[in-house]
């Protein structure tokens, strides 16, 4: 059995994925962090300030995180420290933060990193290079929609597709939104939409005179994100030290 504890325990992303490893026959939920204690699935849910009392105790195999940025950084050192796998589905990372991760990882844990889970979304992304790379003469919008209470814009994973297209088409200018008197030049559009209780939807339009083509996924539950991210937690126990991706996980071609 591998060993979980799940950071933002108490969130829609850390209540579906405790759900989902308690259900699991290969896995077992050992606890959870929290800014405030409670219990899920019947374990214990713990204060931040207690968390390395927490993975002292129960010696998780992995720690997989779905919080906020500053959150999540404490969350990594403390599990490198601890020599805890990982899974990290937090976005919204600053360089500095991102440097701080790499460094609190790297020879210490092996550590599964993405913007996004979805195993529909890493072939989405795979499809995209391949696109990219055939359009590159073509106008590009990216169009991204997720949930009222999502805090950062554009989503991780609008900025993954947008590191996708410079990498296959050229770097380009990105324009967030338009208004007013504009003449297209040549740039990427970037436009995040935010209501209701919108999962994530992200669109790629590739447009040329007299035709578009569109690729876009639409997730209709968080349950994909969470199966993803389990499926990363089974991989990465036992992997050698350092950050690895999706497409390492699901052996896609880089």
């Amino acid at each position: 059995m591998i060993k979980v504890v799940v950071s933002g325990a108490s969130g829609r992303m850390g209540q579906t994925i405790g759900r989902m490893v308690s259900e699991s026959a290969d896995l077992e939920l050992v606890g959870g962090i929290n800014l405030k204690p409670g219990i899920f699935f019947g374990v214990d849910i713990v204060e931040s300030k207690n968390a390395e009392s927490l993975l002292q105790n129960v010696r998780p195999d992995v720690l997989i995180d779905f919080t906020i940025a500053h959150a999540a950084i404490g969350n990594i050192k403390l599990a490198a420290r601890n020599k805890v796998a990982l899974v990290v589905g937090t976005t919204g990372f600053t360089a500095e933060q991102t440097a701080d991760m790499e460094k609190a990882i790297k020879g210490y844990v092996p550590a599964v990193v993405s913007s996004n889970f979805s195993l529909g979304v890493n072939i989405f992304w795979q499809i995209l290079r391949d696109a990219g790379k055939l359009l590159k003469d073509y106008d590009i919008e990216v169009i991204e929609a997720h949930h009222r209470n999502k805090k950062d814009a554009p989503s991780g994973t609008a900025k993954t597709i947008l590191q996708i297209l410079d990498a296959e088409v050229g770097p380009r200018k990105k324009v967030y939104g338009r208004e007013g008197v504009m003449e297209r030049q040549d740039e990427i559009g970037v436009h995040v939409i935010r209501g209701g209780d919108i999962v994530g939807d992200h669109k790629v339009m590739f447009s040329k005179n007299f035709e578009t083509i569109e690729l876009s996924h639409r997730a209709y539950d968080r349950s994909v994100f969470a199966t993803g991210a389990l499926h990363a937690a089974r991989w990465v126990v036992g992997k050698k030290p350092g950050i690895y991706g999706m497409s390492d996980v699901l052996n896609l071609k880089k």
